[in-house]
């Protein structure tokens, strides 16, 4: 069975709701797949053996981008010596097209692991607002396929 872990940081709920629809398509597709709160993940799981690994941030701020507030301590974690070499990722987020940094937190969290040698699966999941469950379906069935 492949596993996958997924780590998400959530202030209104919607970061959270998207981690457990993610969780649910991905469990339906075989992987036994372990959902954590930031705030009760460190970064030494991503040094753990997963097939896969996504990591889900809101965006806050309207002048300059934000991570919410539980991941960014996480965030900052990622850094050298820990090395993502060989390992598979997708990153998902929540924010509002409205702002100058549409789900900013999504492309500092992408940039980050890839430094450090992740591999991205597919295109992150960037939600305008709400999440719909269907979207975020799709792009689950798009990271079992790539994946």
């Amino acid at each position: 069975m492949k596993k996958a872990l997924i780590i998400y940081g959530s202030s209104t709920g919607n970061t959270e709701f998207a981690a457990e629809t993610i969780e649910a398509g991905l469990s339906e597709q075989g992987y036994g797949a372990t959902t954590l709160d930031v705030s009760h993940a460190g970064v030494d799981l991503l040094e753990k053996d997963y097939d896969l690994y996504l990591l889900g941030c809101s965006t806050w701020g309207d002048d300059e981008i934000e991570l919410q507030e539980d991941f960014q301590p996480f965030f900052e974690e990622i850094a050298a010596p820990l090395t993502l070499k060989g390992k598979s990722f997708a990153v998902f987020g929540c924010g509002d097209s409205s702002y100058t940094y549409f789900c900013g937190a999504v492309d500092e969290i992408e940039s980050r692991v890839q430094k450090l040698g992740a591999a991205l699966v597919v295109p992150s999941l960037r939600i305008d607002g709400e999440p719909e469950e269907e979207e975020i379906r799709k792009w689950v069935q798009d990271v079992i396929h790539a994946a």
